[in-house]
């Protein structure tokens, strides 16, 4: 089974949201004498941030803003108005600042060194360009639903992402720890790669750690994915004599 090109969900696949976003609540809540579960909390902000961003079509919104706005929400709901603008601007900005998981850089590396790497994501460019930069990873590109104007899992998301790359979608194995993007991608003619990543939402299991038995891979780490990248991508193309 030859691929072409790899694409990368990010923003739980690839980034440690929980523990970014859990902390810098923590940091502010201190800084309050607050204290909560804020592990709890950043669950269901992510619930809340997920459910206004998936699916949309021609938003006039990005995930920056929904980030913004689902933060107001939790706050509220959690009797934290003592949370002044600028704390609420620095936890929102926190999506910025987060870590990758630290099985990914080097694998990535690999990966790229044999075919194109890319992240195909809902996270907006600007957060994929300072969270890439911050955790000293590089793409040959990067997709974001932002610009296609679709959100995954709309099916026109993943075939102008195949466009973009002027390649069949068989040519291209999609990444993710999820099952809703993978089904979409495959449903699109995608191979699909499940990356289990049991710590995604710290506090709690995952709320699809199974993968679906369609699924063309499934892997513990990214190392695993490297291998078998580099055991079934096409052979490099020999230079033309001169």
């Amino acid at each position: 089974m030859a691929i072409k090109a790899a694409t990368f969900d990010t923003g739980g696949t690839v980034l440690d949201w929980h523990t970014g976003i859990r902390d810098a609540l923590a940091v502010v809540g201190r800084a309050h004498d607050e204290e909560r579960d804020w592990g709890v909390l950043t669950n269901q902000y992510r619930r809340l941030a997920m459910k206004r961003i998936v699916g949309q079509v021609q938003p006039a919104f990005n995930m920056d803003d929904v980030h913004v706005h689902a933060l107001e929400e939790l706050l509220n709901a959690n009797g934290l108005s003592v949370f002044s603008p600028a704390d609420r601007a620095w936890i929102a900005n926190t999506w910025h600042r987060l870590s990758t998981w630290p099985d990914f850089a080097a694998p990535l590396r690999e990966i790229r060194s044999i075919i194109p790497a890319i992240s195909f994501t809902m996270l907006p460019l600007s957060l994929v360009v300072d969270v890439s930069r911050l955790n000293g990873i590089a793409w040959d590109a990067v997709i974001s639903c932002e610009a296609i104007g679709y959100y995954k899992p709309d099916p026109r998301a993943y075939r102008q992402a195949a466009r973009w790359l002027a390649m069949d979608p068989s040519d291209i194995l999609m990444v993710a720890c999820h099952n809703f993007d993978l089904n979409a991608a495959r449903a699109c003619g995608f191979k699909t790669a499940f990356v289990r990543r049991p710590e995604e939402w710290g506090c709690e299991p995952p709320p699809d750690p199974t993968p679906h038995p369609d699924c063309d891979y499934v892997f513990d780490t990214f190392d695993e994915l490297a291998e078998t990248v580099r055991a079934i991508a096409p052979p490099k193309a020999k230079p033309a004599p001169s």
